[in-house]
């Protein structure tokens, strides 16, 4: 009988501690776009941090085979993923009066011009920041798929990409605060699922 090296034992438990932990995530984070339940989210973000801060520390390396299923399963984390968290904190940090329009925007006053005939003039909202959804999930992949290709270079022409796309809707205050704080949480939970994956295949 061959001895077993404990160095492939550790590396196919941690392979499928990995595989394990975002599937969970992913099972979680797919619940929590049909529910409102902030501890689905919680729960979704353990599965990805808890092994990320193991990975930092220990060096284990795994199969080529599992890279690529880690590779996937961290690529559909963070795009999915990723919308039901930026809609929980832009609901956490929006004032109430910001109203979501049909488009996946939201309805602004726009801004006031001098009119030429005297007496006020009914002003109706306009939608910006339509398609957010979308551009959210590209931007996801675009920033994944750069960590996990050892090119995170890559993050700063999406970022910059998305904010000249986005520049001549930004003129109110609601529209900047959440262009910032969206593209803020689905960067983090992007970079944070990418690094985990990053790490594991180092």
């Amino acid at each position: 009988m061959l001895p077993i090296d404990g160095s492939v034992v550790l590396g196919v438990t941690v392979s499928v501690a990995l595989v394990a932990s975002l599937v969970a995530a992913l099972v979680l984070v797919l619940l929590a776009r049909r529910s409102a339940d902030t501890a689905l989210l919680a729960s979704a973000g353990a599965f990805v941090v808890t092994p990320l801060l193991v990975l930092a520390s220990v060096e284990v390396a795994v199969a080529p085979v599992v890279g690529v299923v880690l590779a996937l399963l961290g690529a559909a984390t963070a795009v999915v993923g990723g919308d039901p968290l930026v809609r929980r904190i832009l609901a956490a940090a929006s004032p109430d009066d910001v109203r979501e329009g049909a488009g996946g925007g939201i309805l602004v006053e726009p801004q006031p011009r001098a009119a030429a005939s005297a007496g006020p003039a009914r002003v109706e909202a306009v939608e910006v920041l339509r398609g957010g959804t979308t551009i959210g999930y590209l931007e996801r992949l675009g920033v994944v798929l750069a960590i996990i290709a050892g090119y995170p270079a890559a993050i700063a022409v999406i970022v910059a990409v998305k904010s000249v796309g986005r520049f001549s809707e930004l003129a109110t205050s609601a529209a900047r605060e959440r262009f910032i704080i969206g593209t803020l949480a689905s960067l983090v939970w992007a970079c944070t699922v990418g690094g985990l994956v990053a790490l594991a295949m180092r």
